[in-house]
């Protein structure tokens, strides 16, 4: 008997498979599986078609990183990050008083989800992000002003989501895409 589509288990995306490639190889780095067993794991992740199938290819690996929380923080003055530079998985800024200035659209950004958790008090924040970036600012909580951004109307799939989260006292916050 064919089984009808509604039937068929969910097909995994090329996300959830670069994804899977990529935690092989850090396991793989990481001494946690040999070589051969790297070539067969991955063979098995470029060659499956369901999540089932996916998560027998991943099976008794260490549980993924998430990578540990980078912390700026200063107390007045200037927090800055422009040109060339290593974005963190997750990346925390605390400034009571100073202004932060946070340019990722030449950064190298490694993780397809990068969250910046901001704890400013009276300072403005500036963010620039990647064209191609989607930005998610549903835990971001606003005190005395409101929050610019407006999200653009043709999103282009492929690039990283950054989810901004935490809490803006009496400064701004002015979120927008890189132009280049």
């Amino acid at each position: 008997m064919t089984a009808l589509p509604e039937d068929r288990p969910p097909l995994i995306s090329e996300d959830d498979r670069d994804t899977a490639v990529r935690r092989l190889q850090e396991a793989y780095a990481e001494g946690h599986i040999s070589h051969e067993d790297l070539d067969e794991r991955l063979h098995q992740v470029l060659t499956v078609k369901t999540h089932s199938e996916l998560v027998s290819a991943l099976a008794l690996l260490p549980e993924e990183n998430a990578g540990t929380t980078s912390t700026i923080a200063v107390a007045g003055g200037r927090i800055q990050r422009r040109g060339v530079w290593r974005v963190p998985r997750s990346l925390k800024i605390e400034s009571p008083f100073g202004r932060v200035h946070l340019d990722l659209s030449r950064a190298v950004i490694e993780h397809s989800v990068v969250d910046i958790e901001l704890q400013l008090g009276t300072g403005r924040a500036r963010i620039t992000v990647p064209r191609d970036a989607i930005v998610d600012i549903e835990d971001l909580r606003t005190g005395w002003k409101d929050l610019l951004y407006k999200t653009r109307r043709r999103a282009r799939s492929g690039g990283p989501r950054i989810r901004i989260s935490g809490t803006m006292g009496f400064g701004r916050l002015k979120i927008r895409h890189a132009r280049r």
